[in-house]
């Protein structure tokens, strides 16, 4: 007997069959509303810091002359209300110049999409602080990994799309990091928040600030909670940051239960080379006295010779 075969019929909605085509495409085109800005919320644990700064003072003063020039993307909520996905500076620049609402465009969009969205659009600005990309960076992450084991019907799985590379090769490859680089990144997020501000203050450079760099932060990452805060009270009150390498002896004798008070000031009161006080003079002033092919260490061991001579000549001369 036979098998029979089942065929797939793509029936027309009703909304095809009592539509016209012109109001098809009008329901697909994305829409500008006026929207109040009071309807709108945050984006829940929104990564990026909205900074009072000389860019968002020149922000606000063209919104006050000229308006919002390019609408924010929302997406609707169930109780009516909507949430921000890009435009959370140009709604607060909004709200200083005193407007009431603001240009939106409306988008209907899962979990996954609007935190892509979200972070993508904020990873064009210029200043970007390395709290703000750890955050930003897991965040996206989680998201296209949830995206690639719950796909929908219009979303290709990541590891098929990508011929086999993992998220994190994508996400590299999409903000220009390093997998290195993004895993470093995304470490910053198990630091406590004082230690992260020191991090920041790496790109912020604001003065009488202490700074980390971002490879002994990551080290320091490790750090039990506790730790850490024993960490930067010692940072606090000796006015001083781990380098690279102490932040990787306190990473390895936290690791082996030996790290205490104690310990983390005697590793941080440790003379750093590059704290050694050095004497330094500019080359003209004695170029003169050296061949042209001189490198500095051959200066230096013929300026210390000529100094012990000159200082055994003194001391006969005093005999």
């Amino acid at each position: 007997m036979a098998k029979g075969r089942e065929i797939n019929f793509n029936l027309p909605s009703a909304d095809d069959l009592f539509s016209t085509q012109e109001e098809r495409d009008e329901a697909k085109r994305e829409m500008i509303m006026e929207i109040s800005i009071e309807e709108i919320c945050d984006f829940p644990n929104h990564p990026f810091k909205i900074r009072m700064d000389e860019e968002m003072a020149n922000l606000v003063e063209s919104v006050k002359q000229y308006g919002v020039l390019s609408p924010v993307i929302v997406r609707p909520k169930d109780d009516g209300s909507y949430e921000m996905i890009a435009g959370h500076r140009r709604r607060y620049a909004s709200e200083l110049a005193e407007k009431t609402e603001i240009p939106c465009i409306v988008r209907n969009l899962s979990d996954e999409e609007s935190t892509i969205l979200m972070v993508d659009s904020n990873l064009q600005r210029e200043k970007i602080l390395p709290s703000e990309k750890a955050f930003a960076y897991k965040m996206k992450l989680d998201a296209m990994k949830r995206q690639a084991g719950r796909p929908n019907k219009n979303y290709v799985p990541v590891a098929q799309d990508l011929r086999g590379k993992t998220s994190r090769q994508i996400l590299g490859e999409q903000v220009g990091e390093s997998q290195d680089q993004i895993r470093r990144f995304i470490r910053l997020t198990n630091l406590i928040p004082e230690l992260l501000e020191l991090v920041d203050n790496s790109v912020l450079k604001e003065k009488d600030k202490l700074q980390i760099a971002l490879r002994p932060a990551v080290e320091l990452s490790y750090l039990s909670e506790e730790e850490q805060s024993d960490l930067y009270e010692t940072i606090e009150s000796e006015d001083c940051t781990p380098s690279h390498a102490q932040a990787i002896k306190l990473r390895k004798l936290s690791e082996e239960g030996r790290l205490d008070e104690n310990v983390i000031f005697s590793i941080l009161t440790e003379e750093k080379g590059n704290q050694k006080e050095q004497f330094r003079m500019p080359r003209e002033r004695i170029q003169k006295y050296f061949p042209p092919k001189a490198t500095e260490k051959q200066i230096e061991d013929t300026i210390v010779k000529a100094l012990e001579l000159y200082r055994k000549r003194e001391r006969s001369l005093e005999r």
